[in-house]
């Protein structure tokens, strides 16, 4: 130790360049929202919560029409007992629902998530013929977990002035939800999945008349079959004409609701051909559905946003709000009328007196003039019956807020606890230059804490988080022994020995004491380390974010310390100061006065521990008075000790025979021994 100690004070440029690049890597890595313009940044993954869920992958089958027991029987189950061989799987579990089925591959704990998509993928794909039914095609869910749920939003009609208003109907907002929102948020960096929950799905419904199909001696699969092929391109050859050469291709795809009606069923005999509209009746519908979406018991249309599993869910938020505010400016606009302010005949005259269009019977306008007159005049002059809806995509659950509150709560508590742990430390320490080295331990130690968490890829929540906070008081443990002792040293070290030996000494005599110390804490935490499940994902992150931050106060302590204090407290009038320190009473010791009041009203500003409806002063008098009062206790106990350590090495015997009585009685009470 003493050796390794000597090179760092040889090598203080080193020294200096590493802890450098340590605060700004640490900077860099930091979960907290920091704007840093100069510094490029990669956070730390942030949730609110840690991730308790089953490491499992979702197979979805859809079989329309089928009953839950034919699904169950000719789906569920072989799929479930193909899936069993997938190596690493722990369990399968199946539900089989009305014309889906959903089969749950649980796999061990420590099976890397997107290699087990891969093994779930190359089974699906070497299935043996016959295994499932014709036309059924089992798929992956989306790559991501329930806790992946973090952003939930609806559609709604918005004026201008952002007030909701009408003229939207559920299947409107469906069909934007599904081909506009949908696909445009699925495209923001992080997001596995943009699923649409609510409204009615547009779809051409046909009817057919059973007497029609009788009449004219056609089967419904005949029908079916027209409709099918109607919606189709079909290729041709090409064909030169003036030397130039044309591709042939017949166009059919679906437009309109003509385009299904005029669908050629059969040719007859007398070669009048059979349409589709001669045997059924084509029209526009929503689709059959089996849930709603409702806020404050109106039904809405909207969707949820799920995180992919692994990226930050803090910034795929941002990715996501950016996503929105490039797709508010284009969003669907239509004229409305607030028909319980004005009557038809006054809507009527005001379209004819600017030449606007007709007013259809559900009370909507034309849109394409009535929208024209609202573009090219400004708000005050629109009646006050008639504005612009806007579809605007409106948020009701965002995890931005709590990862946020989350993340503020504990930053809060944080710097309040560093705060405190610096005036602790000034006031015991009596020296301004070393309390303040010794506190530069905590911020330091944390940010190096984070560097640590960024490469073992522990994910920042309330629960890691609180492990850093837990073990503020043990950082400067360290730092405190070894600036302690180097004091001491300097204190009974002659004029004329060389500084750097004395700092060596200093420090190597405490060093192995301060390992021996962390390592015991850090191996207490072993069998948290082995949990698994449940339990190994709420309390691992606090295992390891607390042996993170101790690791990293070790190396500061043995590494950054020394040099520093070698730099500020190894000259020739540092080391009379040092030894005259005793001597010269509170006038020595006034700049860590000085500097211990500084803290406590930087410590009352961010705290405020009565609230800001108290003023500052009553705020001050009661953080003055708590750590006031528990430094004084401290202080009376450090100077009671010396004679209870002497009475007690004067009665050995009666000191240890109360200790053991009092173990006695602790294991009776307790373990019931």
């Amino acid at each position: 130790m003493r050796k390794y100690i000597e090179i760092l004070l040889q090598q203080k440029l080193v020294v200096t360049i590493l802890t450098v690049i340590g605060v700004i890597w640490g900077m860099a890595v930091a979960p907290f929202d920091w704007n840093i313009d100069w510094l490029p940044r990669d956070p730390v993954p942030v949730d609110a919560i840690p991730n308790l869920g089953e490491n499992q992958q979702i197979v979805f089958t859809d079989w329309p029409g089928r009953s839950p027991r034919d699904v169950e029987d000719q789906v569920t189950y072989p799929l479930t007992v193909a899936l069993l061989g997938v190596p690493g799987v722990q369990e399968v579990r199946s539900l089989s629902m009305f014309g889906f089925s959903s089969v749950f591959v649980i796999f061990d704990e420590n099976v890397e998530f997107y290699w087990s998509r891969s093994r779930l993928l190359e089974k699906l794909n070497s299935l043996p013929a016959g295994t499932l039914p014709d036309g059924v095609n089992p798929a992956l869910g989306p790559d991501a977990t329930a806790l992946g749920q973090v952003y939930w939003y609806t559609l709604e009609g918005r004026d201008p002035k952002g007030q909701p208003v009408g003229g939207w109907g559920l299947q409107e907002l469906r069909s934007i939800q599904d081909w506009f929102v949908r696909y445009a948020l699925q495209s923001a960096e992080g997001v596995s999945e943009v699923a649409s929950i609510g409204g009615m799905i547009s779809e051409y419904l046909v009817e057919v008349n059973p007497d029609q199909l009788r009449l004219h001696g056609v089967s419904l699969g005949e029908v079916v079959a027209a409709v099918r092929d109607s919606n189709l391109d079909v290729g041709a050859r090409s064909t030169e004409i003036n030397r130039v050469e044309y591709l042939i291709r017949g166009v059919g795809f679906v437009r309109a609701l003509e385009d299904i009606e005029n669908a050629v069923v059969r040719s007859g005999s007398d070669n009048i051909p059979l349409l589709v509209r001669d045997v059924a009746t084509v029209t526009r519908a929503p689709g059959e559905r089996l849930g709603a979406l409702t806020i404050g018991g109106a039904e809405a249309v909207g969707g949820v946003v799920v995180v992919r599993e692994g990226y930050n869910p803090l910034q795929a938020l941002r990715n996501v709000q950016r996503k929105i505010e490039e797709l508010s400016p284009g969003m669907p606009s239509k004229a409305w009328i607030h028909w319980e302010v004005v009557g038809i005949a006054e809507v009527e005259a005001f379209g004819e007196r600017h030449g606007l269009g007709p007013v259809s019977a559900e009370g909507l306008p034309e849109q394409e003039s009535w929208l024209a007159w609202l573009r090219a005049h400004p708000m005050e002059d629109w009646p006050e019956w008639l504005t612009r809806s806007t579809v605007s995509i409106e948020s009701f659950y965002d995890r931005t807020g709590l990862i946020h509150e989350t993340l503020g709560t504990l930053n809060a508590a944080l710097i309040q606890q560093i705060l405190v742990t610096i005036i602790v430390v000034i006031l015991m320490v009596m020296h301004l230059r070393a309390a303040l080295v010794i506190s530069a331990m905590l911020p330091l130690s944390v940010l190096l804490a984070f560097v640590l968490m960024k490469h073992f890829g522990v994910d920042a929540n309330i629960v890691a988080l609180a492990g850093i906070a837990i073990a503020i008081g043990t950082i400067v443990d360290m730092g405190i022994i070894v600036t302690e002792n180097l004091l001491k040293h300097l204190r009974e070290a002659d004029k004329d020995e060389p500084r750097r030996a004395v700092v060596a000494k200093a420090v190597g005599e405490v060093g192995s004491a301060v390992i021996t110390a962390i390592s015991t804490t850090v191996v207490s935490f072993l069998p948290v380390f082995t949990m698994t499940g449940a339990e190994g994902k709420m309390f691992g992150p606090l295992a390891y974010t607390k042996t993170f931050v101790l690791l990293a106060s070790v190396v500061v302590s043995l590494t950054v310390i020394p040099t520093v204090l070698y730099l500020l407290l190894s000259r020739q009038r540092d080391r009379g100061e040092i030894k005259e320190r005793g001597k010269q009473g509170w006038v020595s010791r006034l700049p860590a006065l000085i500097a211990a009041g500084l803290f406590t009203w930087l410590l009352t500003t961010v705290w405020e521990p009565l609230g800001p409806e108290f003023n500052f002063l009553r705020n001050l008098l009661f953080v003055v008075g708590v750590v006031g009062g528990l430094i004084g206790l401290f202080y009376l106990l450090s100077l009671v000790y010396p004679f209870l350590l002497r009475s007690a090495l004067r009665h050995k015997k009666v000191f240890f025979a109360a200790a053991c009585i009092d173990c006695v009685v602790w294991a009776h009470r307790v373990v019931g021994v």
